[in-house]
């Protein structure tokens, strides 16, 4: 019985944080085109790509809210080498917006 109610916590916090990143959408502040890519991935570089392709500040953090790497870049390419397997958020802002996404390094 316990296991069941763990689970269903979980759902409803996941659940939770889905609605959060909707409403941040809304407000028209994300980075226009924006992609990030291969995802997940097993490499030791990402793409981040966006429609004006400017000067980024990428902030990527663990799931415990830690700052894990941060780069300031021209470039699509985000050298990822340093981190181990795992979830991660990562943080672009781009002239003044800002945009999340979930990373998956295995």
């Amino acid at each position: 019985m316990k296991k069941i109610y763990l689970i269903l916590l979980m759902v409803f916090t996941f659940s939770l944080s889905g609605q959060e990143l909707v409403e941040n959408r809304a407000n028209n502040t994300e980075i226009t085109g924006f992609k990030l890519y291969p995802n997940p991935t097993f490499n030791d570089v990402v793409y981040i790509t966006t429609k004006d392709n400017l000067k980024k500040n990428i902030q990527v953090y663990d799931l415990l809210g830690e700052l894990v790497l941060q780069v300031n870049s021209h470039y699509k390419e985000l050298n990822i080498s340093k981190l181990d397997a795992g979830v991660y958020i990562v943080q672009v802002t781009e002239n003044n917006k800002t945009t999340s996404r979930k990373l998956v390094v295995k």
